[in-house]
């Protein structure tokens, strides 16, 4: 009962998640799109503007922070002026991870903030505030919190409701772990479309297929759980251990056969002479 809570309270969380994730995709579409849309400034701009402006900063300092599990890569960037900006990245490289102090790089600003770092190479990296990338980010995020959401609190009120019966609850355990194996693929799909580069839609058509197979065994799993066979085998009757068979008697034990006298009575042989 109380992994049964756990796996509802879970699940209401990750589905939460899920959709709130879902509510941004929109949002996030708009963003890229007004980015890409974006023209140069004609000037530096004194206020937050959406048109963009490319700037020559300084780096005074560059962290990954690899050891810091909950801070993000990040930099401090110098103006010529003096003012300082503090960046942070998604990921350390490629720009980050080959940034050295007093290194010249070109931030490009959208809106009061800066999106991109270009170094002395060429190399591109977007910031924590760019745009491109987020659509897909919160798709995957949709598609991994949404089904394993539902599976987990669906698996866990299936257990609560039916107490006490081992095939209902050998069911929601099937439903439950193929709910995570459905987040984990989506999971996997998002990095594979983010490291090569695939655009949004490539995301649904390789998570669909592999989720459809998904829901196929879990819905012959569950049918096979309901009839027992994910059951083990039970002994029909009480079993003990095998009792030891008793020693064979020894020969010299067994009482030898009196031999028949003259008249007809038996004499029983003597073991010494008298």
């Amino acid at each position: 009962m109380g992994r049964s809570l756990v796996w509802l309270l879970v699940g209401v969380v990750v589905l939460g998640v899920g959709v709130a994730s879902a509510l941004q995709v929109r949002g996030a579409l708009e963003r890229e799109r007004e980015y890409r849309a974006a023209s140069e400034c004609a000037s530096v701009p004194v206020t937050a503007s959406a048109c963009l402006w490319e700037q020559e900063f300084t780096v005074r300092s560059a962290d990954t922070n690899r050891r810091e599990r909950n801070k993000s890569p990040e930099a401090l960037l110098v103006l010529p002026s003096g003012k300082t900006w503090d960046v942070t990245f998604r990921q350390t490289g490629p720009v980050l991870s080959e940034m050295e102090p007093d290194d010249e790089v070109v931030g490009v600003i959208w809106h009061g903030r800066v999106v991109e770092v270009r170094d002395a190479d060429g190399r591109r990296q977007q910031t924590s505030d760019g745009p491109v990338g987020w659509p897909a980010d919160r798709l995957g995020g949709a598609l991994a919190c949404i089904p394993g959401g539902l599976a987990a609190v669906a698996g866990g009120l299936w257990a609560l409701l039916a107490r006490g019966n081992r095939r209902h609850a050998a069911a929601a355990t099937v439903v439950r772990w193929h709910g995570v194996a459905i987040g984990v693929a989506a999971l996997l799909t998002l990095w594979a479309q983010s490291g090569n580069d695939w655009p949004m839609w490539a995301l649904p058509a390789i998570w669909g297929p592999i989720t459809l197979i998904l829901l196929a065994c879990m819905t012959g799993f569950v049918i096979a759980a309901l009839r027992g066979e994910l059951e083990d085998d039970e002994p029909t009757g009480p079993q003990g251990p095998t009792p030891p068979a008793p020693p064979p008697t020894p020969p010299s034990a067994q009482p030898s056969p009196s031999a028949p006298g003259s008249d007809g009575s038996r004499t029983s042989p003597v073991s010494g002479s008298g």
